[in-house]
């Protein structure tokens, strides 16, 4: 086997209803992204493993960088993630595992990847995730899920991504490694919606003891007064990490509750995506004229919303406990 999906190719592949160019946040984080695109590859509905949502906090200068958590991959796909060592060059361990059936998840260096043109391709380095699906050592050359798409790189591209440059007097190239192993049967859809329900008590179960867009808003306006003393380039991410993380998370978690068919809190989790980009504006304007205080309730309808969807939830999930 050389490839994991052999039916997967850079040249035509369609994202994900997920990440289409109209949704209000079309990009989340890489690590998501990334595993939208592979269960749509392997014929599996990403929308059934977002219930883990639910549990976004507001770290103080962050909120919460969102994962799928390998269990619930596990108990709603038979899809099995751990770690893979790497004690030889990366690129052995990634072929061995192909040969298996197997997709690799490697950290690299996202100056290497030509995806991210206009961002950091050979501009800036930064760690993100990538899933090789085919990989042409000789060739030098790799097809790839990254972020919201599958892509391929080949050449200089090749030797930077797996640090070629290195000598032996440098640390060697030991980026962390995941590899999954999915099942020989896909998983019955009756077993995902089942599964998809229960994970979605345990989730709420370990949402945030209070309000986390509350806790951000009260903070928001010095935050932006002190990012206004950065260069603007810092913006951009400061932003990811907080209102980006926010409102992509909970635009996720609106496709989630629509799959269970539960639209009523769907439109509660939208309107906090919807505010969480307005908020982004808005903070861009007060950061050009240093005018802060429209920050201050700027987040207001999110606040709201986030009291009501975990409400009604709450609720939905009383009366279904009641009726069992």
């Amino acid at each position: 086997m050389t490839t994991v999906f052999p039916q997967a190719d850079p040249a035509n592949h369609q994202p994900h209803v997920l990440h289409a160019t109209d949704r209000i946040w079309p990009e989340t984080n890489c690590y998501v992204d990334l595993w939208i695109e592979v269960l749509s590859a392997a014929g599996l509905p990403p929308e059934a493993m977002l219930g883990f949502t639910l549990s976004q906090d507001f770290e103080g200068d962050q909120f919460t960088f969102f994962k799928v958590p390998l269990e619930d991959l596990e108990s709603l796909y038979d899809i099995r993630v751990t770690e893979l060592a790497i004690f030889d060059r990366p690129e052995n361990h990634v072929l061995e595992q192909i040969s298996r059936g197997r997709l690799c998840l490697l950290e690299m260096d996202s100056f290497y990847l030509p995806d991210t043109r206009g961002l950091t391709y050979g501009t800036e380095h930064g760690k993100t995730t990538v899933a090789i699906n085919r990989l042409d050592v000789a060739g030098r050359s790799m097809d790839y899920f990254h972020n919201g798409g599958f892509f391929s790189l080949s050449g200089e591209d090749f030797s930077g991504i797996f640090q070629h440059h290195l000598t032996e007097k440098d640390p060697p190239f030991l980026p962390y490694t995941e590899f999954a192993k999915f099942p020989a049967r896909k998983v019955e859809a009756s077993h995902m919606r089942a599964e998809a329900e229960r994970l979605l008590g345990r989730h709420f179960a370990r949402r945030p003891d209070h309000n986390p867009v509350r806790a951000f808003a009260n903070v928001f306006p010095a935050q932006a007064a002190v990012l206004a003393e950065r260069e603007f380039a810092y913006f951009h991410k400061y932003a990811f990490n907080t209102l980006r993380q926010l409102g992509a998370n909970f635009e996720l978690l609106a496709a989630h509750l629509i799959w269970l068919d539960r639209a009523e809190q769907a439109t509660h989790a939208l309107k906090i995506a919807e505010t969480a980009k307005s908020a982004q504006f808005v903070l861009a304007r007060a950061l050009a004229r240093k005018k802060f205080e429209p920050l201050a309730t700027a987040l207001d309808p999110a606040i709201d919303a986030w009291d009501a969807v975990m409400a009604g939830l709450g609720a939905e999930l009383a009366h279904t406990r009641e009726a069992a």
